[in-house]
């Protein structure tokens, strides 16, 4: 994707992450962990071509890329939004979703990154299996993302501070178990919930089918963190579960923080500093602030990273409640919402081809 498109040079964005981590060889090939395995083999049936099952053909208006309600724009309300003419409206629309889409793109190439590290560090071949079959996933959300921005949009945006002081410190602990928490359980955990709300508010087909589909592959990322971790953390001692404990604390109240849009704001030069006061304080944001960690909690619950500073921030933040959604439900789910949109598609197909022989 060409740089050109993106609001700032990206001369100004590069970024190096320094790395370390042990390559773990395993020369045990006959066993392996059911559900694992299980896991495993659904990736490779599930693997799917961007190219083809999205339908790229698809015009997205770009004053209204989403087709989102105004309600869901997170300045709408403000006395910036209602000094905002027509034209200036469907700007914020444009940016906010190019915004949306950019972090998502940023997301999935830390993502691409960590499952590989994955592959090269754990030390279970059943773990190298899967991962390898999610290296090729996020390198296809990577691909989809990216066009999407650059034909359909042609606007990017740099990755968000908060997004990459995460990332940072996901990707330069060695230990292999950090970077499946960081990642499988804490990244992708929310993205989850932030694709979810455009594949089921925004009426665009062509951004809910991108999200619908990158969340089939990403409800089967977390389940395979949440397996491999139940499984280690039991055996940690108190201080090193300590110390995960506060990295998901510090983590969370991180990726709370992202979603203000100010690089947005400044961009448009709008008042940055009261549309971001606004957004801070609004309901909708703090609904879905509250709704981001819909799967986050459930699983730090089921692997056993949910001591009393864990719940005293999730209380604090008040998304404690969560810890008894099931979270195998909400995958499954995502399974039948895009097998929906599959099955939309080949009924238009379907539909045109029919028309097309009666005319």
């Amino acid at each position: 994707m060409t740089t050109r498109i993106y609001t700032l040079p990206i001369e100004e964005t590069g970024w190096h992450v320094p790395g370390g981590g042990t390559t773990s060889f395993s020369w045990e090939y006959d066993q392996g962990r059911d559900r694992l395995l299980n896991l495993y083999e659904k990736g490779k049936q599930r693997q799917w071509n961007a190219t083809e099952r999205i339908d790229w053909s698809h015009a997205v208006d770009k004053d209204d890329p989403l087709g989102t309600p105004d309600e869901a724009i997170s300045i709408y309300g403000s006395p910036t939004w209602e000094r905002l003419g027509d034209r200036e409206r469907a700007q914020v629309r444009l940016h906010t979703a190019s915004w949306q889409f950019s972090q998502f793109l940023h997301g999935e190439q830390g993502a691409l990154i960590c499952a590989s590290k994955i592959v090269q560090t754990v030390p279970d071949l059943d773990s190298k299996f899967y991962a390898a079959t999610q290296v090729m996933d996020e390198a296809r959300h990577v691909e989809a993302y990216s066009r999407y921005l650059h034909d359909k949009l042609e606007l990017a945006y740099p990755i968000n501070p908060h997004l990459k002081a995460l990332l940072n410190d996901v990707v330069s602990d060695s230990r292999w178990d950090m970077t499946y928490l960081g990642m499988q359980v804490l990244i992708e955990g929310l993205a989850l919930a932030a694709f979810g709300v455009i594949r089921d508010l925004a009426q665009d087909p062509l951004g809910r089918a991108i999200n619908a589909y990158v969340m089939q592959d990403e409800a089967r990322h977390v389940a395979f963190g949440r397996l491999a971790l139940r499984d280690l953390y039991p055996q940690l001692t108190q201080a090193e579960r300590d110390e995960r404990e506060e990295f998901c604390v510090e983590a969370c109240l991180l990726m709370r923080d992202r979603f203000t849009g100010e690089e947005i704001w400044r961009t448009l030069d709008f008042d940055a500093d009261e549309c971001v006061d606004y957004v801070s304080k609004s309901e909708t944001l703090q609904q879905f602030r509250s709704m981001l960690f819909s799967r986050i909690v459930p699983t730090l619950r089921d692997i056993g990273l949910f001591g009393p500073k864990v719940r005293d921030a999730f209380a604090k933040m008040g998304v404690l409640g969560f810890e008894q959604v099931d979270v195998e439900s909400l995958m499954a789910n995502d399974e039948r919402v895009a097998e929906e949109f599959d099955a939309e598609r080949v009924q238009q197909v379907e539909e045109t081809i029919a028309a097309g022989s009666d005319a």
